[in-house]
């Protein structure tokens, strides 16, 4: 097969969407590889060139990386061939994270053979005297994007949803740090049950990934923390700023948070959810922050309870009061709403007498603390 062809093959594939077929056709273990090193001598991507824009984008490209890829396998060039291969897998990401699970055979094919490359990149640089598993860890980088567009997939049909993919990838992910700490392990699959919204178990797991993460690894301590820092936040554990000093760029995305939720700040909270949006929404923790404003809201009605000298009978409209001066203006019942949802969740303990306008509150432990009310993510 000449490359003319190769590409003719892509082409039908993508027409007809044969994601088996296509898998095939990026194998570097397949007959046709052989034939394209044979083409290409010494291909370089100026040489190629010459192809782009001969397909839709970004397939041109990826045609020429595979070229590339299998002219390092054929020379035995083990990190060349995995360093290109980590560029063929970015290229198909860009066009598998707005298209359907069809292609979901190409991803599990480029990142088997990724996974592959990395390993046999590890072990000639191991026979050099070069030791380490730098390559495996950028493998497993790659394949984590992979894992978030696959996770992430709300808009193709059921039968085709990109969903299908995340256990053969987080398989792929746990393999390729087998080797690897276990630290690395822990972390994956606190952000895979974090995306699956079941806290408690995701706030476990970025727990023991924390403590079991070497401490000259900062980075990596970081990229926890980014996540366990919120978790723990809707338990009513709050950073310290002992723990915030040392990750300047933690300290500067949840202090903020944090000084809204002790003064009950409520416009300042929406304000920093609104100017920090894109950011949130990039590391998935819109949602997660969105939901800590209750926090806000219970610091409020709290400061209420203790200007009212700490009273077992507050009017509704000094709740009411208070929602308007911290820059909430709403109605009276809806005030009365917001005030039976902090009884109801647990954050308050007493009744809204609603013929008389009262919220009665208990003699004792009116406002418990957030970590000791009953099952704090269950109704998140």
């Amino acid at each position: 097969m000449n490359f003319t062809t190769f590409l003719v093959q892509i082409s039908d594939a993508l027409q007809h969407k044969k994601g088996q077929e296509l898998a095939y056709l990026l194998s570097p273990r397949e007959p046709h590889s052989k034939s394209l090193v044979k083409e290409f001598r010494n291909p370089t991507r100026q040489s190629l060139s010459y192809y782009e824009q001969s397909m839709e984008s970004p397939w041109d490209e990826i045609a020429i990386q595979y070229v590339l890829v299998v002219n390092h396998c054929g020379k035995n060039r083990a990190t060349e061939a995995f360093t290109e291969q980590c560029t063929l897998v970015n290229l198909f990401l860009r066009y598998f994270s707005s298209n359907s699970g069809w292609t979901l055979p190409v991803l599990f094919s480029i990142l088997r053979d990724l996974r592959d490359l990395a390993s046999d990149a590890d072990l000639q640089a191991s026979q050099n005297g070069h030791g380490g598993t730098a390559n495996m860890e950028e493998a497993a980088r790659v394949i984590s994007k992979a894992f978030t567009s696959c996770v992430t997939d709300r808009q193709s049909p059921y039968a085709e949803s990109r969903k299908w993919g995340v256990y053969y990838v987080v398989g792929l992910i746990l393999k390729s740090y087998f080797r690897l700490t276990q630290s690395r392990i822990k972390y994956y699959l606190g952000m895979l049950e974090f995306l699956n919204e079941d806290y408690a178990k995701s706030e476990q797991e970025f727990t023991l990934a924390f403590y079991a993460c070497h401490t000259d690894a900062r980075k990596n301590q970081e990229r926890i923390l980014a996540y366990l820092i919120p978790l723990r936040i809707l338990r009513g554990h709050l950073p310290s700023r002992e723990l915030l000093n040392e990750f300047p760029v933690l300290d500067d995305l949840f202090s903020p948070f944090v000084a809204a939720i002790k003064k009950g700040d409520i416009s300042t909270y929406d304000r920093l959810l609104e100017q920090h949006e894109r950011r949130l929404v990039e590391m998935n923790l819109l949602l997660t922050l969105e939901r800590g404003r209750e926090l806000c809201l219970r610091c409020l009605f709290r400061r209420v309870w203790v200007v009212s000298d700490k009273s077992t009978r507050i009017p509704v409209s000094l709740f009411h009061s208070a929602l308007r001066i911290a820059g909430m203006d709403v109605p009276s019942d809806e005030a009365e709403c917001l005030v039976a949802n902090m009884i109801y969740r647990g954050f308050i303990r007493g009744y809204i007498s609603h013929e008389k306008q009262m919220v009665v509150l208990a003699n004792k432990n009116a406002f418990p603390r957030i970590a000791d009310c009953p099952a704090p993510y269950a109704t998140l």
